[in-house]
């Protein structure tokens, strides 16, 4: 960036600073005029003689939050670059391409930003469209939105994975409502407040009584979310990291563990409001992607080390798994009967259900089955919108009941259970709250 004065280019400065505001806009920050003309009046006091001040007289007045920092860092450094100096360091990086300097790596630049500095890429002019093809639809059956919800995420194109993870950023998912220990008075109801009975009538001077009562709070539930990224769960992984992500900023307490071949906590990363940001830590975090898998010992790890923290609330527990596993079948049915027995609800997303005749044989699936509530495919967007109608139904059924109601999911795909484990699972279920 050149160091000109604002008196003499004012207009051509106050022009790029309208343009870098619409770069941002198109990246998704939310700016608009009365952002610039802040802009333009920070930069008339801080003035353009340095760079530096330049940046934080920009930064602080169109930055809001600190997610957005990131997109505006990259932004700023292609949109407010020296042309010559990008010529020279070209030409530099040709000569020096066989030496290996030491370094840190740069940060790729978002796909927001590349985006937004370039809108007019993939777009045609007038003149170069094709003449449109008048063609007949004899289906008559869905609308592409319709196809799309009911697609398998393995089997869309980029382009309908680009279109899905729009529409994934969207979705809320409403979990289940469970009293907590806090009360609140109510006018009518079942529980008498004897504190703030006794306060009336200390305070009432005619001697009746009138009598209060409370209620318990309600509060949604703690969500908490295991999810497979081993190599048969590879053409779903991406997609099902969108909507955990899309489900960790919605407001709720959620918590996100990876399991491969061990078990990794991202939580602190899909904190992040930007998904490119949050994905992008979460890769640098993991390192076990597409490989084996060991269920067994990754949720013996998050019993011993994770789940009385976690759990100790009345959590619902979403596993995200094919069932593959490589490990002992016995002890994953005794890691998965203990989980089981620590929440409120398991509920099991297995991508495998898409098949109609699908059917309980491998014997980690089979030890599994017994001690989840739900058992639910997880393979377009259609399953992942039920779900939250799933879990307020499921827990309308809970609150009414009074107990867990186990929920045999593999008599019903056909496959034989062991009586007698299933039968000690079932009672030992319906005694926990």
């Amino acid at each position: 960036m050149s160091a000109t004065a604002p008196d003499d280019n004012g207009a051509k400065l106050a022009e790029n600073v309208v343009h870098f505001a619409r770069v941002l806009r198109r990246a998704g920050m939310p700016i608009g005029p009365a952002k610039v003309l802040d802009a333009l009046h920070a930069l008339q006091v801080v003035g353009v003689e340095r760079r530096n001040d330049f940046y934080y007289a920009l930064s602080t007045v169109l930055v809001d939050r600190h997610d957005q920092q990131m997109i505006f860092d990259q932004a700023f450094d292609l949109f407010w670059r020296d042309p010559s100096r990008v010529q020279q360091s070209q030409q530099l990086s040709d000569l020096l391409s066989g030496v290996r300097t030491p370094g840190a790596k740069e940060s790729p630049v978002a796909p927001r930003v590349a985006e937004a500095m370039h809108p007019n890429t993939q777009r045609r002019t007038p003149s170069e469209s094709p003449t449109p093809e008048i063609s007949f639809d004899a289906s008559l059956t869905m609308s592409r939105r319709e196809v799309l919800h009911a697609k398998d995420f393995a089997a869309m194109t980029p382009d309908e994975l680009a279109e899905t993870c729009r529409l994934i950023a969207t979705m809320r998912m409403p979990l289940p409502v469970i009293p907590s220990r806090r009360a609140r008075a109510v006018l009518q109801g079942n529980r008498v407040d004897l504190r703030g009975t006794m306060s009336r009538m200390i305070k009432a001077a005619d001697g009746f009584v009138e009598w209060r009562y409370r209620t318990p709070r309600l509060r949604p539930a703690t969500l908490v979310i295991l999810c497979d990224i081993s190599g048969s769960m590879d053409s779903y992984t991406r997609m099902l990291l969108h909507f955990i992500h899309a489900v960790s900023n919605s407001g709720s307490r959620v918590h996100t563990f990876l399991f491969g071949t061990r078990l990794s906590n991202i939580t602190r990363a899909l904190r992040d409001r930007d998904v490119d940001v949050a994905l992008s830590q979460v890769t640098r975090q993991v390192a076990d992607w597409a490989g084996g898998t060991r269920i067994g010992a990754c949720l013996r790890e998050f019993n011993r080390e994770w789940a009385r923290r976690l759990l100790g609330q009345g959590a619902v527990v979403l596993l995200i798994t094919d069932g593959l596993d490589s490990d002992d079948a016995d002890e994953l049915g005794d890691e998965m009967e203990r989980l089981s027995l620590s929440c409120r609800q398991l509920i099991w997303l297995n991508p495998l259900l898409r098949y109609a005749g699908f059917e309980a044989r491998p014997g980690g699936i089979r030890a599994m089955l017994p001690h989840t509530d739900l058992f639910l495919p997880v393979h377009n967007l259609n399953s992942l919108a039920s779900l939250g109608a799933v879990l307020n139904a499921a827990a309308r059924r809970q609150s009414s009941s009074g107990c867990r109601t186990p929920y045999f999911a593999g008599d019903r795909h056909g496959n034989v259970q062991d009586s007698n484990r299933a039968g000690l699972a079932g009672a030992r279920l319906g005694g926990t709250q």
